[in-house]
């Protein structure tokens, strides 16, 4: 299937590593230009050179933090300075601190909402005004399977993400008559650091070894195993492409089974 793909832009936010990563790799494969960003420019380089060697496409790096609004206005404006264009906006951040609902410090709400609420809220403001002078785009935003249902340590990522999915049905209505299509997708249970980070903590707070918690939690799965970051990357490249046309405004997620609600 041809994705329709080729020489359209990206601009993929966490992309150094894990789930960023992984969907910067495939929109490169699918022959898209992407730039990546995250706060190493490092890792970042490392990356980009890794996938510039799978992927016969152009891939440009950012370094920045993308909880400081300069940083994103700046990252938008250096990929259309380097590519002239943006048709694709994959917004994917390194996700709030863990704690728990009753002692989240101020300081851990604060870099929550900055985080995982008002990022996808500037990222998307940023890139609009450049998707509606060419006709249209995609916006995709990576939030986590905490918006159906509650994990242990991940209290500020459910709370702030539910905002993300209130704030992307309306952004959806606002701008689909400007060829603006805008959905999210929700991992669960992918190999990440940040999945592992969270897996590592429960162990600790449990007394269990990691391999144990790690497998229990392949167990609550349908399919029984812990998912690889590329199969999120998947979808979204589908979401990104020509064949997605008549979905916008969605949440989706890509867990294994490991959420249980009909809905």
């Amino acid at each position: 299937m041809d994705l329709e793909l080729r020489d359209k832009v990206a601009v993929v936010g966490g992309a150094s590593k894990g789930l960023g990563r992984a969907c910067a790799e495939v929109l490169a494969e699918e022959g898209m230009r992407v730039m990546m960003c995250s706060r190493s420019r490092a890792d970042l380089e490392r990356a980009a050179e890794e996938i510039r060697r799978k992927a016969p496409a152009e891939v440009d790096v950012f370094a920045g933090d993308l909880e400081s609004h300069d940083t994103i206005r700046n990252l938008i404006a250096a990929a259309i300075g380097r590519f002239g264009r943006l048709d694709v906006l994959v917004s994917n951040s390194g996700g709030p601190p863990l704690a728990k609902s009753w002692n989240a410090t101020e300081e851990q709400w604060a870099t929550a909402v900055q985080r995982s609420l008002l990022f996808f809220a500037r990222m998307s403001r940023e890139a609009i005004p450049h998707m509606k002078r060419q006709g249209g785009g995609r916006i995709i935003n990576i939030l986590a399977s905490t918006v159906y249902q509650p994990i242990p340590n991940l209290a500020l990522s459910g709370a702030t993400r539910m905002g993300v999915v209130a704030f992307a049905k309306s952004l959806a209505d606002e701008v689909g008559r400007d060829g603006i299509l805008v959905n999210n997708v929700c991992p669960g249970s992918l190999k990440s650091e940040r999945m592992l980070g969270n897996v590592t903590a429960r162990a600790n707070e449990l007394g269990i070894s990691l391999e144990r918690a790690l497998a229990e939690r392949a167990q609550e799965t349908a399919i029984g195993r812990i998912g690889e970051p590329r199969e999120l990357a998947n979808l979204v490249a589908f979401l990104a492409s020509g064949k997605s046309s008549y979905i916008t405004g969605t949440t989706i997620r890509v867990d294994g089974g490991l959420v249980r609600s009909v809905l």
